[in-house]
């Protein structure tokens, strides 16, 4: 299971250009009030054979009357109470600030490990500059430049040694399959998993606050047996004041990288919104079966064809990756649950699923046969030999003699012949052309 970088720090210190550089993409909005706290940004990154996810939070302000500032207060201090490791980001340029000083007592309080990151540092001189961040307290700090990405070898290599070691897994854990139920605050994700297991083992509310580490449920009735990884747990009371859409990310993110299946339950009365979206793409980039289930189904007004018009929906707002089974539920009712069981471990099998190397070839070869790939500056592509790869998950290599000109609609009508012929519905397949 991977861990959780968060990086904090007031706003426009370079939080979202680190973010960018460590996940290599400008995924993050650089707007540091409104946008930010509508959009949370976090992906996942690399450094050493070592894999982590990053969160980005919105600048830390204390004493402003603007609304969405004390949202962005309140989404830091999540942060910090979920991450493993923080990468707290000062600027040089404008030296220690209130601001600056106020996160700093907040840090000293935890006991995590936090990286002190003085950024914009692209010069000697601006090096003897940032001993001055000494003064807060918080021990060593690592001089980078976010924009022309020096020094973050260095802040890289820190954040690795700095992560916990994580406990290795126990039998039981590799054996049975791990099924993580996933969706925004209020989905009805506790009352699924209560319907399922035949006792309110997890308290229901309207308010979302939730445990610190996902509660696992063993669950073996009508012949399944897998483990339930639940996200919606309930914390004391005084607790409850984070804001719903930030922790519902940042349980998911957990929750779907310590699983096998995520099963995204959606609620019928508000839709396909952009969280449900997040979160679905955040359990494909992890490359996790998904299975979407409509929830509270028997409260929306049926129309003729309304289910098969909701499902064409989803189905646009999913594109490219439409191959997913969604079933319409009520946890409330227990209205089809026992076939949202049944989906969900036929994904599992397809993950699990080997074609033989022989039947593969035999199939595919004639589909190339009959579209090969496109010719590039009059140079023709020729693939003789394709194979599953023994990886956890569906992969497949097709070996071609220039695999530089096959480009990715190919691979997208490659992939498509392969979900025609095998069930891999659910699953997210990854298709590579190497030199034969």
């Amino acid at each position: 299971m991977n861990n959780i970088v968060a990086i904090v720090g007031r706003p426009n210190v370079g939080k979202s250009t680190l973010f960018n550089r460590l996940i290599q993409r400008r995924e993050a909005i650089v707007d540091s009030v409104s946008g930010v706290t509508r959009d949370r940004n976090y992906g996942k990154s690399e450094w050493n054979g070592k894999e982590f996810s990053v969160i980005d939070t919105g600048g830390y302000v204390r004493g402003s009357d603007d609304v969405f500032e004390g949202e962005i207060r309140k989404q830091v201090e999540l942060a910090i109470d979920e991450a493993d490791v923080i990468i707290f980001v000062v600027d040089v340029e404008e030296g220690i600030t209130p601001m600056d000083d106020a996160v700093a007592r907040l840090l000293r309080k935890v006991t995590k490990p936090v990286l002190l990151a003085v950024n914009k540092v692209d010069n000697a001189m601006r090096e003897k500059d940032a001993v001055e961040f000494y003064n807060l307290g918080l021990g060593e700090y690592y001089t980078f430049a976010s924009i022309s990405g020096s020094g973050t070898g260095d802040l890289l290599d820190a954040l690795i040694d700095a992560f916990p070691v994580k406990p290795e897994p126990t039998q039981e854990e590799v054996a049975l399959p791990r099924f993580a139920v996933v969706g925004r605050p209020n989905a009805g994700k506790s009352s699924f998993i209560n319907a399922l297991i035949g006792k309110d083992r997890y308290i229901v509310t309207d308010i979302a606050g939730t445990t610190r580490d996902s509660i696992d449920t063993k669950f073996d009735r009508f012949g399944f047996e897998f483990n339930l990884v639940d996200t919606a747990g309930i914390r004391r009371k005084a607790k409850v004041k984070e804001d719903l859409e930030f922790y519902s990310v940042m349980r998911s993110v957990r929750a779907i990288e310590h699983a096998d299946i995520c099963i995204l339950i959606i609620d019928a009365t508000r839709g396909f919104e952009g969280q449900d979206q997040s979160i679905f793409w955040l359990a494909e980039k992890n490359r996790k079966g998904v299975v979407i289930l409509v929830n509270k189904w028997d409260l929306v007004e049926k129309e003729t064809m309304s289910t098969r018009d909701y499902e064409a929906k989803i189905r646009e707002e999913l594109m490219p990756f439409t191959d997913v089974p969604i079933l319409f539920v009520s946890a409330l009712t227990k209205q089809r649950l026992l076939k949202a069981l049944e989906a969900t471990v036929k994904v599992f099998e397809n993950r699990q699923q080997r074609i033989a190397t022989s039947k593969f070839n035999e199939f595919m070869l004639k589909v190339i046969e009959a579209y090969p790939p496109p010719a590039t500056k009059g140079k023709y592509v020729k693939i003789k030999y394709c194979m599953q790869l023994p990886t956890p998950t569906p992969q497949f290599v097709f070996f071609a003699n220039m695999p530089q000109y096959v480009k990715e609609p190919y691979k997208r009508y490659l992939e498509n012949k392969i979900r025609e012929n095998w069930d891999f519905s659910g699953v997210p397949i990854d298709i590579y052309i190497r030199e034969k």
